[in-house]
């Protein structure tokens, strides 16, 4: 049993989403290698590209209702207000929208942000643009699901990208989901919007790389830190530390002075005269302005 489960845990499951590219893919080989071997390592190569796209990792999603989690593997576009879809019912206000974009080495199954009941799907045909753009979330095609989680409404928008022509979604309207589980996927290249309520607070930034079901995205209910109070704070602490640093240092290099300058019998006695090597070195370390 324990050889099976290392086995399991070394070798990453593919989705079945990925079982009628593979074959192709292995079919195409097979078939160009009998007439050329150079196609057949080029077209090899490609069929172990299909097979790590369709890959389907085991994630362990935060249990925490006041956590929003990303929905897909991939690097943060954007992070800011923006106003939802209008195919979404959600009015013509702006949510905070983070969006993170798959590239074609992704893992492109998509997972719930949050918990809640799927109150609303909708699928927009439209343009297949670069889903790193920003007008991606306009022109493109796109599938919308609005989830009604315990801190509100939360919609999480799968893009097409370039490469991407087919949008996978296999939730329903009605149902509920938990925080983390696949709803869907895109296949090469795209990218996930998520919509959240003014209450949300990101905690990620523009260009930091996101982990599909546990890298934390928006906290509800949490305080926005300010990046440059925490600069100074972090200046004011490495400061501090080469302080305390440079003080010790004095303090070790006058003790090594005094056994050699002072008598014996009045090394470390309190009543002794001052060191004038120790007198020094705090004259020193008094006058200098950290």
């Amino acid at each position: 049993m324990d050889l099976v489960d290392t086995i399991k845990k070394t070798f990453v499951p593919i989705h079945r989403e990925g079982f009628p590219f593979i074959a192709a893919f292995a079919a195409v080989t097979l078939f160009l290698g009998y007439f050329s071997s150079i196609l057949f390592w080029v077209c090899l190569i490609l069929t172990a590209w299909c097979v790590y796209f369709f890959r389907d990792p085991e994630r362990v999603t935060p249990v925490d209702d006041r956590l929003v989690v990303s929905p897909a593997d991939g690097i943060i576009t954007a992070v800011g207000p923006a106003v939802p879809p209008r195919e979404l019912g959600l009015g013509g206000g702006e949510m905070t929208r983070i969006s993170v974009f798959m590239d074609v080495f992704s893992c492109h199954v998509n997972r719930a942000p949050v918990r809640g009941r799927i109150t609303r799907i909708e699928h927009r045909p439209g343009q297949f643009l670069n889903a790193a753009l920003d007008k991606a979330s306009a022109d493109n095609e796109r599938n919308g699901l609005v989830i009604e989680s315990p801190n509100g409404t939360v919609a999480a928008v799968q893009i097409a990208g370039l490469v991407a022509r087919r949008i996978v979604c296999w939730a329903e309207t009605g149902g509920t989901i938990g925080i983390g589980e696949r709803f869907g996927l895109i296949r090469f290249g795209s990218r996930v919007d998520v919509f959240l309520p003014s209450t949300a607070t990101p905690r990620v930034a523009v260009g930091q790389t996101a982990v599909g079901g546990e890298t934390i995205l928006a906290e509800f209910g949490g305080i926005a830190a300010t990046p440059a109070r925490a600069g100074v704070l972090s200046r004011g602490r490495a400061r501090s530390k080469n302080s305390r640093r440079m003080a010790a240092a004095v303090r070790a290099s006058v003790k090594f002075r005094c056994v050699w300058c002072c008598p014996i019998s009045s090394r470390c006695s309190p009543s002794a005269p001052a060191c004038p090597a120790s007198a020094s070195a705090s004259k020193a370390v008094s006058s200098r302005q950290w």
